[in-house]
């Protein structure tokens, strides 16, 4: 499992073989069923996981309903940055929507890991870069954006949730609802 993780880590920097070393010794394998949580509101997240397998769900609860945050797909990274950087409790639900494999590192690890190897603390850097960037993207897009772009956003960066994810999830994380969905979709059909 970890030579997918390993493999991932390489297209963004060159690992050595004690780079290589760590991340098998240190990142541990976990499976999480569909319906159940990686991260529950109210948890302290404590640690960084890649996404071997499967599809997570990022939502909190805002009166009562559940606002879809992201999705994260297979050969990514998840994690709550707020929550593992300050200790505080978490405001997300990672929730596994299809079966999940997931390889973990714990926060108190990862940090000593950043201290001894100069390559891990770069790869931590790259990923919350991304992280943050990608959070960027969708709030500019949900703050500018018209519903069609939104889709049409989607559709073209991210197009594999269309075929791993439900409708109602994908249209709560667009901000509108499953119907408007279906009509922006079945116009860009035709």
């Amino acid at each position: 499992m970890t030579d997918k993780l390993i493999q991932y880590c390489s297209t963004f920097i060159q690992l050595s073989a004690l780079d290589k070393e760590a991340i098998v010794l240190n990142f541990h394998p976990i499976s999480i069923k569909r319906k159940d949580y990686l991260l529950k509101e109210g948890a302290i997240c404590d640690f960084v996981a890649f996404v071997h397998s499967g599809v997570v769900r990022h939502y909190h609860v805002k009166d009562g309903n559940e606002i879809t945050c992201d999705i994260t797909l297979s050969n990514s990274f998840i994690t709550d940055f707020k929550s593992l950087t300050q200790d505080i409790p978490s405001k997300y639900n990672f929730q596994v929507l299809k079966h999940a494999e997931f390889l973990v590192i714990k926060k108190k690890v990862l940090y000593e890991l950043y201290n001894s190897n100069k390559n891990i603390e770069t790869l931590g850097r790259i990923m919350a870069e991304q992280v943050a960037l990608r959070t960027i993207d969708v709030a500019m897009s949900l703050s500018s954006d018209r519903p069609q772009e939104r889709v049409d956003n989607l559709i073209r960066h991210r197009p594999d949730l269309f075929q791993e994810v439900p409708q109602r999830y994908l249209a709560n994380l667009l901000g509108i609802s499953p119907e408007s969905l279906s009509r922006i979709r079945a116009r860009r059909k035709s």
